[in-house]
């Protein structure tokens, strides 16, 4: 999704805020920033929101006032950020890091605006009633990471064509974790690929999983959408190279952190899953 875009769809929670809130906020309006990760790998994308935000005359400490508020991967964490920004009284609650932070803001109000970015269907996950009409207090974009997950597998096969068996990493306590999960196997199930699921849900378990490649023949790694997987992307491609496995990721930040071999499979997967992202 592009940034204007966005600033667009904030734009547009903004001129529906209440006459009330807007008056509870006595010295500037207050937007709340739920993410499901932490501010540091994130940090260039909330400065192209405020870059954004300054386009359109709203200026962090000047007219406008942010509350960030990070879960750091802890996923559990989220509905009482959520609930924490609800206290606040803040005029729009906008929320990044995939489907968790967006189904924890709905949860906590059902009043302040909602602008949200997620991987999957907004209708299928509840969080709108159509992608034409939202209605409720929620509104934003389906970027597809999510949806794509099966698509890269398919790539990653026609990349590595000899690979026998495929690793999925995933992380069971993400809220789409395993929704991912099951899709995969019915991907690698159609494609008469053998699939194996490891768990990735801590660092401790990212490290045993990487362990595991060599015992179990893997020859190529597919790592689910997963905030936390964002958070973690350095780790991530240093251990792909340690282990000499091609992967395959779903955002550019991990071509841009390693070599060759992500860098040519993230790109391509870009490349080629664009047309359906609309």
């Amino acid at each position: 999704m592009k940034r204007r875009a966005f600033i667009t769809l904030l734009g547009g929670a903004a001129a529906a805020w209440p006459l009330a809130a807007r008056a509870q906020q006595t010295a500037m309006p207050m937007v709340g920033f739920l993410g499901t990760a932490s501010a540091g790998p994130f940090a260039h994308l909330v400065a192209g929101l405020r870059r954004g935000l300054q386009e359109t005359g709203f200026i962090e400490g000047r007219n406008l006032a942010i509350e960030y508020r990070w879960a750091e991967g802890q996923y559990d964490r989220v509905p009482a950020l959520a609930a924490d920004l609800v206290r606040r009284q803040v005029a729009v609650i906008v929320t990044v890091g995939g489907e968790t932070s967006a189904a924890a803001a709905m949860a906590a109000t059902a009043t302040i605006p909602i602008v949200f970015i997620v991987g999957r269907d907004p209708v299928k996950l509840g969080l709108v009633t159509s992608l034409a009409r939202p209605g409720g207090n929620a509104t934003g974009v389906n970027i597809f990471t999510t949806e794509l997950v099966e698509k890269r597998l398919s790539l990653l096969r026609d990349l590595v064509p000899a690979a026998q068996v495929i690793a999925l990493l995933a992380n069971p306590n993400y809220y789409l974790g395993p929704v991912q999960i099951r899709d995969v196997e019915e991907a690698a199930r159609s494609l008469g690929q053998t699939l194996v699921v490891l768990d990735g849900s801590t660092d401790e378990k990212i490290e045993a999983a990487f362990a595991a490649l060599a015992p179990q023949h893997v020859s190529a790694f597919l790592v689910s959408s997963d905030p936390f997987f964002d958070t973690r992307r350095d780790r991530l491609v240093a251990l792909a190279s340690q282990h000499r496995v091609p992967a395959i990721y779903q955002f550019r930040e991990y071509a841009v952190a390693t070599g060759w071999w992500a860098f040519t499979l993230a790109a391509f997967s870009r490349a080629r899953s664009r047309p359906t992202c609309r």
